[in-house]
């Protein structure tokens, strides 16, 4: 029985977390690798923590009380925990358990100095590190002193911060183990920590190496800064040598002390270039073991690195895969499309198979590789010129790669073979007559699918599907779509540009785009005013409306007084617009269709901020706007010189924007329209696979691929564990955020602002929107929980259509993510709603209920005191 209780650190690996936890299966498996030097030592496995456990049965029922907690509650949580760790730390270690650890030490040296270390069953996970969860005793001597830490240890799992933790995490406490280390002790001239993938800037290929003096304490605590070292292909490429004023040592009696270093010894380097060099070419050798980054712990021992922890560096953004070994760069399609939250692997899938361009998967977001045209001086230029129009982060990124030492080969220009890389097409005439033709065309193309998948199922639906997605491309891609949308841009380029140029003016083209027509998203807002209209005048129903909480209130309101009426402009709207929803690029996503509850709050605002004939009084105020600016600009152009012939031009350019520019919304209309259409044929899917019990429920054909559940219907068979896998996954990419731009060295690129008008301490963004406006921030992540008031200023990190119905109740706008030509900046400059996007970090850096000013001529924002 004894033995299973103490296990020798070289008998241990990867495989058994369970046994001795994630640190001591980390360094198990460390102590395997040929030429890595870890200090000797035994584990006190998971089962010994259980045995003492039972010891106590009142550790349950204090255990059944704190897993009732919520994570907020904090002095309950104090309290609870600190009467678990006296319980186990009081409880005295069984005869037989004492036994085994003390004859394990006398093997090693009963009177050496120990390290005691927690080790977990739940820390140093791939998806979670658990860094500094639990503790760890330096410099223990003998058996006694170090029973007693390994009770200590064994209660540092209840500390209030490991509890809040996987209380946040949802993990459940009875699930957690403690496995304990018994460790040599080293005493080391310097320790530090190597990383090696930086974990600033994501370059796998920069390691970079901290150091300091004596123990490693001294770092991990914060207690001196480090000497900084960074290395690239076996030389140290830069470094930084602090003066370390202060190094943690071990006392000959045990425990460490803290000690103050000589003046002419803190601006030494802790490591010489050699010792660094070596020391990741070891950290190189473990992260090939391990096959992904690793964070490592370091000692310096005689001109010998001894390994005393390796865990997985959990915040690096992952790399799309590809089958060569070349330089590749990536663009993020989230920033583009407004949606930089993790998808799931089924809207993944069908984006893919649906898109124009091939898209690279990785960390739940989807990349194109710009690589070729970044390639060829020609199409560098026009691809440079169209996003840095668009977003000029993304921009500055793309330089910022170009600008390093040839990380993107040189071609030639395309060659006669090739299609030439501005691909502009050809010029149409501005006649509204195209854009209603074009909504006519994809309005056939639904109907038909609509009326065709009704009638597939099983494999067959999928082989539909597959010519339903050609039929999609070619729809997008039909050459009048892509003129009429270059059209409204070019001429709101040019706009912009001369009247700048000739009048001074900055951003005149956002005023001359009020209230344009046949824009299908900012329709959808006003739309929503008209549904307020019916609602107001009938109190009953809008006290129903306030209780919502379920989806099927929609059968409910037919009971009340004024309810059908108001249910019946409800389902119309729901008609026109319930595909829409937040992320909705994201065909998993749940639609308004699907869930309607979510427009009751914006429904509700709009009852109480607006007066009956609140929509059409917007657009035609709008419109006249609009007009009067555009007869303001002509008469002034008038009176320059050849002031006739730049007055036709500009007409000309309103004219053709004003025609052109609603449609800019229309192509992703009819993309979400018929997502839905393929979710739902799907999801019927889903509930036969439920029926035959093939899957528990509908919802996991989210986490495969479309050709995954391809095979899964055809076969009636699934793997529930990659499901599962798929679902870790997804939730570990949640807490990553997306770089604009991304190398296939998996360095995260974002760009900056090469500004310097602005004043100090404001917010630098992209001006999409013109006007200044001043008010109350809402800073809002969920568009179901806004609550707002006239005048108030919208902070979110992206905005995607179906944000729109909010837009027609603020004052102005501030996004996180976002370009010229993104929804939100359509949609913003329709209302006109001054506005700035692309502001870093705009949801942390203010706060909720803050006073701001809005420039959104200029493209800044003041936090006002």
């Amino acid at each position: 029985m004894m033995e299973q209780y103490v296990w020798d650190l070289q008998e241990v690996d990867e495989g058994q977390v369970a046994v001795v936890g994630g640190k001591g299966a980390h360094l198990g498996g460390l102590s395997r690798i040929d030429g890595i030097r870890v200090p000797g030592g035994f584990c006190v496995t998971t089962e010994a923590f259980r045995r003492i456990m039972a010891e106590a049965p009142s550790i349950d029922d204090r255990l059944d009380r704190l897993s009732c907690l919520n994570p907020d509650e904090r002095e309950a949580i104090r309290t609870l925990s600190a009467e678990i760790r006296r319980t186990i730390e009081g409880i005295a270690i069984p005869d037989d358990l004492a036994a085994a650890i003390t004859r394990a030490l006398s093997q090693l040296g009963e009177q050496a100095a120990y390290a005691v270390r927690s080790s977990a069953t739940a820390e140093d996970l791939p998806t979670a590190s658990f860094a500094g969860q639990q503790d760890t005793y330096l410099n223990v001597v003998g058996p006694t002193a170090i029973l007693q830490h390994i009770s200590r240890c064994w209660a540092s799992l209840f500390t209030e911060r490991a509890v809040t933790y996987r209380q946040r995490n949802g993990i459940d406490h009875r699930t957690v183990h403690m496995a304990v280390l018994v460790q040599q002790m080293v005493f080391p001239h310097a320790a530090g920590i190597l990383f090696t993938a930086d974990p600033v800037t994501g370059n796998r290929k920069v390691a970079t190496v901290d150091a300091g003096f004596g123990l490693g304490e001294t770092l991990v605590s914060g207690l001196v800064n480090p000497d900084v070292f960074k290395v690239r292909h076996g030389e140290v490429v830069a470094k930084a040598i602090a003066a370390k004023q202060r190094a943690v040592h071990a006392l000959p009696a045990g425990g460490t002390q803290e000690v103050a270093i000589d003046r002419q010894r803190q601006e030494q380097p802790a490591l010489t270039d050699a010792q660094v060099v070596r020391l990741v070419q070891l950290g190189r050798r473990i992260e090939a073991h391990f096959g992904r980054p690793q964070d490592i712990e370091w000692c310096l021992v005689d001109d010998d690195f001894q390994i005393v922890q390796s865990r997985p560096i959990t915040t690096l953004f992952p790399i799309p895969e590809t089958d060569d070994q070349d330089n590749h760069v990536y663009v993020s399609v989230g920033h583009q499309q407004m949606m930089t939250d993790a998808m799931k692997p089924l809207g993944l899938s069908i984006w893919q198979l649906t898109a124009m361009v091939p898209m690279h998967e990785a960390g739940g977001r989807l990349f194109v590789d710009v690589t070729r045209r970044l390639a060829s001086p020609a199409s560098r230029a026009g691809l440079l010129d169209l996003i840095g129009r668009g977003d000029p982060l993304v921009r500055d990124a793309l330089e910022t790669v170009l600008d390093r030492d040839d990380f993107v080969p040189s071609l030639p220009d395309a060659g006669p073979g090739e299609p030439p890389a501005s691909g502009a097409p050809a010029p149409i005439e501005t006649d509204p007559a195209i854009v209603t033709e074009l909504i006519e065309r994809s309005q056939a193309s639904i109907a038909a699918l609509e009326r065709d998948i009704r009638t597939k199922t099983g494999p067959a639906l999928f082989d539909f599907l597959l010519e339903a997605f050609e039929e999609h491309k070619r729809v997008l891609s039909d050459p009048l779509n892509l003129q009429v949308i270059m059209a409204a841009m070019e001429a709101t380029w040019w706009l912009n540009d001369k009247l700048q140029e000739w009048l001074g003016e900055k951003n005149a083209a956002d005023t001359l785009t009020l209230s344009a027509p046949d824009n299908v998203t900012s329709e959808m807002g006003l739309a929503l005013l008209d549904v307020a209209d019916v609602i107001r005048p009938q109190s009953e129903v809008v006290a129903f409306l306030q209780g919502v909480e379920d989806e099927d209130f929609l059968d409910e309101l037919a009971k009340l007084a004024g309810g059908t009426e108001a249910r019946d402009a409800i389902e119309s709207y729901l008609d026109r617009y319930g595909m829409r929803c937040v992320g909705e690029i994201d065909i998993t996503r749940p639609r308004w269709r699907e869930r309607p509850s979510t427009l009751v709050p914006v429904l509700l605002d709009n009852v109480r901020i607006f007066e009956p004939g609140a929509a059409e009084r917007r657009f035609e105020q709008g419109r006249q706007k609009a007009q009067k600016k555009e007869q303001d600009v002509l008469a002034r152009l008038r009176a320059l010189p050849d002031g006739e012939q730049k007055a036709d031009e500009a007409k000309r350019m309103i004219d053709r924007v004003r025609t052109f520019i609603g449609y800019r919304e229309y192509p992703k209309y009819g993309i979400v329209s018929r997502s839905f259409l393929y979710k739902q044929a799907l999801l019927e899917e889903a509930e036969r696979l439920v029926q035959a019990n093939v899957l528990p429920e509908k919802e996991d054909i989210f986490y495969l691929t479309f050709q995954e559940l391809h095979d899964v219907v055809r076969s009636n068979q699934v793997d529930d564990q990659l499901i599962q896998r798929r679902k870790d996954a997804f939730r570990s990419y949640h807490a990553l955020t997306p770089p604009r731009v991304l190398t296939s060295d998996g360095e995260a690129v974002n760009g900056a602002y090469r500004r310097d008008d602005v004043p100090a301490g404001a917010l630098i963004g992209l001006p999409v929107s013109a006007g200044t406006i001043e008010g109350r921030a809402r800073v809002i992540l969920d568009m179901a929980e806004a609550d707002l008031d006239a005048g108030d200023i919208l902070v979110t990190t992206f905005t995607d259509p179906s944000w729109s119905p909010l837009f027609v109740g603020i004052a102005g706008l501030v996004t996180e993510v976002g370009g010229l030509m993104t929804h939100g900046a359509v949609i913003a400059r329709e209302y006109g709603l001054p506005a700035v996007v692309g502001v870093e970090q705009a949801t942390r850096l203010i706060r909720d209920g803050q006073r701001i000013r809005v420039h959104g001529t200029d493209g800044y924002v003041e936090i006002l005191p």
